[in-house]
């Protein structure tokens, strides 16, 4: 299971912005080396404050064991063929990083894994930079032979997933009062990107525009909606509008009932807790708008434990290595290493399948 990773502890935060900062697939820098080192460590004290308010810490690990412990259950009911089924994490800035994954599924004799990306909509920065640096692991481990491997790599359109988030859609505006319900704006809200990388022809836009569409169609929503992104970091230009300017541009206009739905995040972390709840709700609160909220997160929802298991049942009977938009690399890729594939890959399912996962913070 596949994602960025989050600082468990205080202490984990500023080696996770230095990694971070210095990962040109991510965000590219002019003297990156240098810039990168000097932004991560001037955030360092004030992201580790932000870490404190929550709690002490990223709960995205926590999260993603949990749902990977009943994803894998319920894998090995649907799919007794494929069993028994188990899950390993792998983060991309802090640990456990993809080579811990990767030693253990070897001590534990597995030999057939699925590379599950945990951000349903692709992006090159996300997924792409997942998979690259898991490809990178199976070279600095010697383990390039040991395991066959498929990809799911984007799911921002599965049933189950529009079905969650719908569902979460409601349970956030049951939060509001009888009479305010129908005067509430759902914004829905997603992770920027840096402008260079959607140039480039990234396909993050096109599909967090379709998870949208999905997810209000299943909601059957009747409130009005609009889409914002949030978590700029650095100084280059970011995709937008960002969720703070549409909260602001939202209450001059006087809009006081706005539910923010996280559409790209599958768990609470640090943009959800610190950045929607306290940052955007206190400024929200500031400029007179009383009714200020976010629907829940999916975390162990009932509905999305159901939805990852059976993702992961539909790519093991489909036999495909990866989705045929994979090898489909952006028009402006100047990435050598982008799409690669490992050296041994499946067009069956076979038993022993773990379920290889990276986490968001």
């Amino acid at each position: 299971m596949m994602n960025l990773g989050g600082p468990a502890t205080l202490d984990e935060v500023e080696p996770f912005l230095l990694r971070l900062f210095a990962d040109k697939e991510i965000i590219q820098l002019p003297w990156q080396d240098v810039l990168g080192k000097f932004i991560a460590t001037r955030r360092a004290p004030k992201v580790r404050k932000l870490y404190d308010a929550i709690g002490g810490g990223s709960p995205i690990l926590t999260w993603t064991k949990a749902q990977g412990d009943a994803m894998c259950a319920r894998l090995d009911e649907m799919s007794p063929d494929t069993a028994p089924h188990k899950f390993y994490v792998s983060f991309r800035y802090t640990a456990p990083f993809a080579d811990d994954a990767l030693k253990a599924m070897k001590a534990d004799g597995i030999t057939r894994a699925v590379a599950f990306t945990q951000y349903p909509q692709w992006s090159c920065s996300t997924t792409g930079s997942s998979l690259n640096d898991l490809w990178r692991a199976l070279d600095r481990t010697g383990l390039q032979d040991a395991f066959t491997w498929s990809i799911i790599d984007r799911w921002g359109e599965h049933e189950g997933f529009v079905r969650s988030m719908a569902s979460a859609i409601d349970d956030g505006l049951d939060q509001y009062a009888d009479h305010e319900r129908d005067d509430v704006l759902v914004l829905f809200s997603a992770h920027s990107l840096p402008l260079k990388v959607i140039d480039r022809g990234d396909a993050y836009p096109a599909e967090i525009a379709a998870s949208v569409s999905r997810v209000v169609q299943a909601a059957e929503l009747r409130n009005p909606y609009m889409l914002s992104f949030q978590s700029e970091v650095g100084p280059v230009r970011w995709l937008g509008p960002s969720t703070e300017t549409m909260i602001k541009q939202l209450a001059a206009r006087g809009q006081k009932n706005v539910l923010v739905v996280p559409i790209a995040f599958t768990s609470d972390h640090i943009e959800t807790l610190s950045e929607i709840d306290i940052e955007y709700g206190e400024l929200a609160h500031s400029l007179g708008m009383t009714g200020f909220k976010r629907a829940p997160s999916l975390n162990a929802r009932t509905e999305f434990l159901d939805a990852l298991a059976d993702i992961v049942n539909g790519h093991l009977e489909s036999g495909q290595p990866h989705s045929t938009q994979y090898k489909q690399n952006c028009p402006g890729c100047t990435n050598a290493a982008c799409r690669g594939l490992p050296s041994k890959m499946t067009t069956q399912g076979t038993r022993d399948v773990s379920v290889e996962s990276a986490a968001s913070r």
